[in-house]
């Protein structure tokens, strides 16, 4: 196997010369950085990302802690920290851990072995400080706020109390919300948006586990069948709510004269349904994560909050007045 040796006597230069080369150092005459590159394409010289790793203390690899790659909200994440990985020549190790606590200390179990330099946390089930006991080991940032970590987030209080107000804006004041996982932080901090903002909000109009299309369905199909519901819902992703409206469809209700929906994210399907949604720019937030995650700052634990928008659609344009 070729080593920096064999290269050296190629090129005609010391073993030092090639080691500044391979590692990118400046002060390389152009003729002699030239000879080391011939030498690399004559000898098919591959280098030892091993030795490298030891050698530097880097992997130059991020890990990724999210439960599900296919959801359009990880996806939309993933793919922002995907492109800035790419363009400064990381990689990055994704982790599809279904929240299972277990699954979640692999993933930890690889920053403290130093397969990853980092870990970016899209969403997890593992208490915070469960997590944070492995930041010793190298920067961990989360994707949702939480006191005094690294995080980029969105405020899902203020967010779905822009949502809310928009259909009050509307005339409705029997408004229902649904809601993804109701213990995570942002399904808590959602629900007391609900509850300050909506003067009649009521416990049968909170629909919960609602993450899919065919939850949205579901959860159509409870609607229809309460006496007393709501004529306008909130809802937890673009893919619920569009669940939700299609099925109503298939029923004959009309939207949004029988039901007024908005949806939460500002994904494609929301475009292809003239929806109305609280847009989020997903691909932001991984960029902003994995921006302080290579980045000596993560230590002082920056906070970065990223904007939404509300975006209007034919799905909650109708006056209930």
């Amino acid at each position: 196997m070729t080593n920096i040796r064999d290269l050296a006597r190629e090129a005609d230069v010391s073993v030092t010369t090639v080691s500044r080369v391979l590692n990118d150092h400046p002060y390389v005459a152009e003729d002699k950085r030239q000879a080391v590159r011939d030498a690399i394409t004559k000898l098919g010289y591959i280098r030892n990302q091993t030795a490298v790793h030891l050698s530097t203390g880097q992997t130059k690899t991020i890990g990724v802690m999210l439960p599900y790659v296919d959801h359009p909200y990880h996806a939309a994440i993933l793919h922002g920290i995907a492109q800035s990985a790419f363009e400064e020549e990381y990689r990055f190790l994704t982790w599809q851990t279904n929240y299972i606590a277990s699954h979640e200390q692999t993933v930890l179990q690889a920053l403290a072995q130093r397969e990853v330099d980092g870990l970016i946390v899209v969403s997890h089930s593992l208490p915070v400080e469960d997590i944070l006991q492995y930041e010793q080991y190298g920067p961990i940032v989360f994707c949702e706020h939480h006191e005094d970590v690294s995080s980029v987030y969105i405020n899902h209080y203020t967010a779905f109390q822009s949502g809310l107000k928009a259909l009050q804006t509307f005339g409705h004041i029997q408004i229902g919300i649904c809601l993804g996982r109701p213990d995570s932080t942002n399904s808590r901090a959602r629900k007391r948006a609900y509850q300050d903002t909506v003067s009649l909000a009521d416990a049968d109009w909170v629909y919960q586990q609602a993450l899919t299309i065919e939850d949205g369905a579901r959860i159509a199909r409870q609607w229809a069948k309460q006496t007393y519901r709501p004529t306008a819902l909130l809802t937890a992703s673009d893919h619920v709510a569009a669940g939700i409206i299609l099925e109503l469809r298939k029923q004959g209700y009309r939207i949004p004269e029988d039901l007024a929906v908005i949806g939460f994210d500002g994904s494609e399907l929301a475009v292809v349904l003239n929806m109305t949604t609280v847009a989020v720019p997903y691909e932001t937030i991984g960029r902003q994560a994995f921006s302080i995650a290579t980045s000596a700052d993560w230590r002082n634990h920056p906070q970065v909050e990223i904007p939404t928008t509300l975006l209007s659609g034919l799905t909650a344009l109708e006056s209930h007045e």
